[in-house]
């Protein structure tokens, strides 16, 4: 437990208890009934601290978190979500798992090598994720999704955000900061038929913070890890 400690600094620490303790203080007061959403809701924050970190476990997290998320997106009708963690975020996931346990840092099993992709790459990735969304937008369509045009929208930062995971760039953590404001947007309009949905925007803002979080500090880890 003392070496599970040592590993996190203080503000990541704090970052991460905070960020449980506001998951669930909302979850009690505002819905006290989805407790798979709570769950999922830790297990998310979970896997963000150790994303910020560079440690494939983050990924095992979000694995879990994938699966129980798109369970929560089917319940409520949002297909896109349901369509993007289960039939996108989560293979993602495995292969970013993949990806990063075959690319430690100097050996260190707990830190993945950070990598920058060049600009044809990002053409590519850009131009694919621009064929993604229109298929993707006339699926949805097709199944009357409620709040089309965000949903879609939720797809297209999903698939950058899962696909940088996967290529181990630091940007991962901004596009799914990005995908969070989606997401935040999402819910505040499932919010006013049903407040008790407070507790699950609560849950993005949380994310939010951490995902920005986890984009500096992979910038820090790049610049040390070129000195190392």
């Amino acid at each position: 437990m003392g070496k599970f400690i040592k590993y996190f600094t203080k503000g990541e620490l704090i970052l991460w208890c905070s960020s449980l303790v506001i998951i669930t203080v909302f979850f009690c007061i505002f819905d006290r009934a989805n407790y798979l959403t709570l769950v999922a809701s830790l297990i998310g924050a979970t896997s963000l601290i150790f994303n910020a970190k560079g440690n494939p476990l983050g990924q095992v997290f979000i694995i879990i978190f994938a699966i129980l998320y798109g369970i929560i997106s089917w319940s409520f009708a949002y297909y896109g979500e349901m369509i993007t963690y289960l039939g996108m975020s989560l293979p993602m996931a495995v292969i970013a798992l993949i990806s990063w346990l075959r690319n430690p840092h100097n050996g260190n099993k707990a830190e993945v090598k950070v990598n920058h992709i060049r600009l044809k790459e990002v053409i590519f990735m850009l131009g694919l994720s621009i064929v993604v969304t229109v298929v993707f937008y006339f699926i949805l369509k097709h199944f009357n999704t409620s709040n089309l045009i965000p949903s879609t929208l939720s797809i297209t930062t999903s698939f950058l955000a899962a696909y940088l995971t996967f290529r181990r760039s630091p940007f991962f953590a901004l596009a799914y900061a990005i995908n969070d404001l989606v997401l935040i947007v999402l819910w505040v309009m499932a919010t006013i038929t049903d407040i008790s949905y407070i507790s699950v925007i609560m849950c993005f803002i949380v994310f939010l913070v951490n995902d920005l979080y986890s984009f500096f500090n992979w910038l820090k880890m790049e610049k040390r890890q070129k000195l190392s």
